[in-house]
């Protein structure tokens, strides 16, 4: 099988094709607002008080993004408050995301004018890079250029028997056409870390896959509170999941059952294909960007909803850059919010449809979306903030 792509200088295969601008701030706001193609991204964290530690983290999500298959070309500008730090070096990013073949240009306020002048550059700049843009032309290519990144949220009943076991086809469907598929949620799999374990493709990876769980327990026990009594959440509950291990038992389901090649940290990009563990956190936000910094041209958010609390399923990926479908199997979360859902596998639980067929349809709306149909949330000019998956303290 296969789907139409933007093939890069190094290889890997966009689904979609913009310019993006790095890092946020005012001057990238208004070359977005000016610039038609352009993307952003949008974040509270810059690295000013963080550990050495973060913001190496930091500079692996902006790098990584920039290197997304999904962008074509990136404008750096030195508007940051990240004080200076060499980890987050203008130069520095701006080099390891050309390493991958791709146009990379270089706004500064001290040289070209202020901020205003840089505005005028950046703006300049985006449009020819734009236009560039606009000349390339998709290209057949296999499964095998896929690299999906996945997670669940609103768990409820239908999620664990329908919908993330329909999802776990397409990713045994992604990994065994040669691709390579990510998920994650270290809390979300506590109680069910042995049965990962038991998938990884040797005991290093399992170690690193029990230490990640444990790590995660023991932050949670010194802070007072056991997590395996606070999760699962009140929503969680009143959607029928009574256990923290029937929880995590129905989220692997989405990881679907091909070997764990191993484990990433957060916006760490695989060596190689096939599936991997990412041990991230469970906000939406946090994961997708982190996914997209690892490479991925595409996201799916498996959502069980129980009549869609909190907020609304539109939310698109937060990175701007890699398209994210909203996938469900509840019946009344799909009926409230039907035309913000681009897969529904309900029929699975009244029994007119098998996973594997399910699974099989999700490909094929994968296959759609990746040649470039709109994914649903694609369709409203909206960004969220993401909070940076950091684990040290902010000073």
């Amino acid at each position: 099988m296969a789907f139409f792509g933007y093939v890069r200088p190094d290889g890997s295969v966009g689904t979609r094709n913009h310019v993006l601008i790095l890092p946020q701030g005012f001057i990238s706001s208004k070359i977005c607002q000016w610039v038609p193609g352009t993307r952003t991204i949008v974040t509270p964290q810059s690295g000013a008080g963080r550990t050495a530690e973060d913001r190496e983290t930091i500079a692996r999500l902006l790098i990584g993004l920039g290197r997304n298959p999904n962008v074509a070309s990136v404008i750096l500008h030195t508007a940051t408050t990240g004080s200076g730090y060499p980890e987050l070096r203008t130069e520095r990013l701006a080099d390891e995301i050309a390493a991958g073949g791709k146009r990379v240009e270089v706004v500064d306020q001290a040289r070209d004018g202020g901020t205003y002048g840089a505005i005028v550059k950046g703006v300049q700049l985006a449009r020819r890079m734009v236009y560039e843009a606009s000349r390339l032309r998709r290209e057949e290519v296999p499964d095998e250029c896929l690299s999906i990144g996945v997670k669940c949220g609103y768990s409820d009943t239908t999620s664990g028997v329908a919908g993330n076991p329909a999802v776990g086809y397409l990713m045994d469907s992604v990994v065994a056409s040669g691709g390579t598929a990510l998920f994650g949620e270290t809390t979300e799999v506590i109680g069910a870390e042995q049965v990962l374990a038991r998938r990884a493709v040797n005991s290093e990876v399992a170690e690193v896959i029990l230490g990640a769980v444990n790590r995660v327990e023991a932050k949670a026990k010194a802070t007072g509170y056991d997590i395996r009594t606070v999760n699962p959440a009140p929503a969680n509950i009143r959607g029928g999941i009574s256990s923290l291990e029937e929880k995590s038992l129905g989220a692997i389901h989405k990881a679907g059952s091909a070997p764990i090649q191993g484990c990433l940290q957060y916006a760490e990009r695989p060596t190689g294909k096939g599936l991997y563990f990412v041990d991230n956190w469970m906000g939406h936000p946090s994961i997708f960007a982190g996914y997209a910094a690892a490479g991925t041209n595409l996201v799916l958010f498996l959502t069980g909803g129980s009549g869609v609390p909190g907020k609304t399923v539109l939310e698109p990926c937060p990175t701007g850059v890699v398209p994210q479908l909203w996938v469900t199997a509840n019946p009344r979360t799909h009926a409230t919010a039907g035309d913000d859902i681009d897969f529904y596998g309900g029929a699975i639980i009244d029994g007119t449809e098998t996973p594997e067929e399910a699974g099989k349809r999700l490909c094929a709306t994968v296959r759609e979306i990746a040649s470039g149909t709109l994914a649903r949330s694609e369709t409203v000019d909206y960004d969220d903030a993401i909070e940076i998956y950091l684990e040290g303290p902010h000073f």
